[in-house]
């Protein structure tokens, strides 16, 4: 199952860098991130409440989950957990490193590793986030990728149609979402 993980998240990584040239070439207004994070208080475990469906978690059916540790040396440890329609439980270890250490909002993640090297990056960035970092909005610079995250699994409407407008206002169409089951 890992390797199915790996070969597809090589795949959109690849796909990823091509959409994003044409994406940049556009015209379209780019996708902005806030202003400054805090890495301490974004560490900690996040309920997906929302995604543009994507091939790296076409088999995520419901419990969806992404906990970010902090290393010593900066970087960040990911690990995405969801239970597959089988029932089991997949898992991805990755690795986040921060691009932007001026905001600490832009971040590459990475979930391929050859003999503890990673490979194939990709952009993570944080378009959204609730003062009390009660949710997040992750987005990526070609629009293709999206998530709505909470710190519960449960998002309050007023707080669910907050981060939808994050990514209207960043140009996303929010019909491409679909709600994940908790």
């Amino acid at each position: 199952m890992k390797k199915t993980i790996i070969y597809s998240s090589v795949i959109i990584l690849l796909t990823g860098l091509m959409v994003k040239a044409s994406a940049q070439n556009s015209g379209a207004h780019p996708v902005k991130t806030v202003h400054r994070v805090d890495l301490n208080k974004y560490a900690g475990k996040w309920y997906e409440i929302a995604r543009i469906p994507n091939r790296f978690q076409k088999s995520c059916v419901s419990n969806v989950t992404a906990t970010y540790t902090l290393r010593n040396d900066g970087k960040i440890n990911v690990l995405n957990k969801c239970i597959e329609d089988d029932g089991s439980v997949n898992e991805a270890e990755g690795l986040a490193r921060v691009v932007d250490e001026k905001t600490n909002s832009k971040l590459e993640v990475s979930f391929v590793s050859i003999f503890g090297i990673h490979l194939f990056w990709g952009d993570y960035w944080i378009i959204g986030l609730d003062k009390d970092y009660d949710y997040a909005v992750i987005g990526h610079p070609d629009r293709k990728y999206g998530w709505i995250l909470s710190r519960t699994p449960i998002l309050s409407e007023e707080k669910l149609g907050e981060a939808f407008q994050i990514l209207k206002d960043n140009g996303y169409n929010t019909k491409d979402f679909v709600m994940t089951v908790q």
